[in-house]
């Protein structure tokens, strides 16, 4: 094994979470964001990788990451427009 493994390696699939512009229909869509739901960052999934929606408060919202992006991001406050729910379609195969 080598040491010099990126610590940003992640066991998640997140090549299969299409990225969704923020002002892009589809992120402004069905916006009711609640606690325990899993979300991603829709720009560019792999940056913060997959997350669980910890608090909403308006149009923010705090996600745990848990470090599963490249950024290694663990928790982070975003405005609601950069989060898409991940589809019940992909969740078994990430």
């Amino acid at each position: 094994m080598n040491s010099q493994q990126s610590s940003s390696a992640t066991a998640y699939r997140l090549e299969l979470l299409r990225p969704v512009p923020a002002f892009h229909r589809a992120a402004r869509h069905d916006k009711q964001l609640r606690k325990g739901q899993l979300v991603y960052y829709g720009p560019h999934p792999t940056y913060y990788g997959i997350g669980e929606v910890k608090r909403v408060n308006g149009s923010n919202i705090a996600v745990d990451f848990r470090g599963t992006g490249t950024f290694g991001v663990h928790e982070e406050i975003m405005d609601q427009r950069y989060l898409i729910r991940i589809p019940q379609d992909k969740l078994s195969k990430l």
